[in-house]
């Protein structure tokens, strides 16, 4: 009788015990992660990226972003990447709840935090880890909430970045197809090319199939103001150096204004007309050429090599004599 009594009460544990770990919820999943309001990428007005010492502040105003206070243009492709992690922002799961967030470069001199802002209203904030050991996650802490997350995607790299490399460098953007003008201006010499299309000569092929074929293309040549034909390649090349053309980076503190006597000034026409100023260098060992363009509010810098392909001699944009 014992014997049966005791055979009971191990029945009775082991079903208590399997009832146990059939329903209870395991430690990784009895917790619920954060609902992140919607917030959609178009929306955002200004972006906030601080790190440590350093903040950058992103702005749109009528559809562009601009690097704030000076207002240099923005990078599209990296004001486009930023949006998307800010509007698509997912947490997959919870990794800690220690506050230990050095290990996950969550401290304060490693996170970099995140503010976006639709108008006045701060609509989404948090901060920037590294990137997890699988590179699909990133470890982020949200406002307001001292646990760790893997976010999804791998973006550190996305937000990691200066006020300079947040900036649109490109300062001149055309197609050089539709240019039928070029006006080059170096010191007192100037000299002006017009884009001419010139008649094919008939072929003088003999033949039963002579008549059957195609009428030559006519020819796209460049010509000065006295009819003198250019050196086609040159010119070609010296257009092909200029659409989106990137400067080195863009002088601070200065206007356009502060820029006059350039040393050499390229006027193109097409669809619109485009302008490019060159300006002597500061001092002989100077690397680095001071520039002005149409299409650009602010004054910028070119390198030496550049500029060496924009500044030709105008004689030898001419075509020279016995050339085919």
């Amino acid at each position: 009788m014992r014997v049966k009594k005791e055979y009971g009460i191990l029945v009775a544990v082991i079903v208590v015990i399997l009832l146990y770990l059939i329903l209870r919820t395991p430690d990784r999943t009895r917790y619920q992660l954060p609902t992140l309001p919607r917030l959609a990428g178009t929306e955002i007005s200004k972006i906030d990226i601080s790190k440590l010492d350093t903040s950058i502040v992103l702005t749109k105003k009528d559809e562009r972003w601009y690097v704030a206070p000076e207002g240099y243009p923005a990078d599209k492709g990296k004001i486009r990447d930023m949006l998307a992690i800010i509007e698509n922002l997912s947490l997959t799961a919870m990794v800690s709840e220690s506050k230990n967030y050095n290990r996950y470069d969550l401290g304060k001199d490693k996170k970099i935090i995140v503010r976006a802002w639709a108008g006045e209203k701060l609509r989404r904030e948090f901060d920037v880890g590294k990137a997890a050991p699988s590179r699909r996650h990133t470890f982020v802490k949200l406002a307001g909430d001292a646990r760790v997350y893997h976010g999804q995607g791998n973006f550190r790299g996305k937000f990691d970045q200066t006020a300079e490399n947040c900036q649109d460098r490109t300062v001149l953007s055309f197609d050089h197809a539709q240019i039928q003008e070029v006006t080059i201006v170096k010191g007192e010499q100037s000299m002006r090319f017009f884009r001419e299309l010139l008649p094919m000569e008939a072929s003088k092929a003999q033949g039963p199939n002579a008549e059957k074929r195609p009428p030559p293309k006519p020819e796209m040549v460049w010509k000065n103001a006295d009819g003198k034909k250019g050196d086609q390649s040159k010119l070609n090349r010296l257009l092909m150096a200029l659409p989106n053309f990137r400067c080195e980076k863009y002088i601070e503190g200065h206007k356009k204004d502060d820029f006059t006597d350039p040393i050499y000034t390229m006027r193109l026409k097409g669809a619109e007309e485009y302008t490019l100023s060159i300006f002597a260098k500061k001092d002989e060992d100077a690397k680095e050429y001071s520039a002005i363009s149409s299409q650009s509010d602010f004054p910028f810098l070119i390198s030496d090599r550049q500029a060496g392909k924009i500044m030709q001699d105008l004689d030898e944009l001419l075509e020279k004599p016995g050339k085919p």
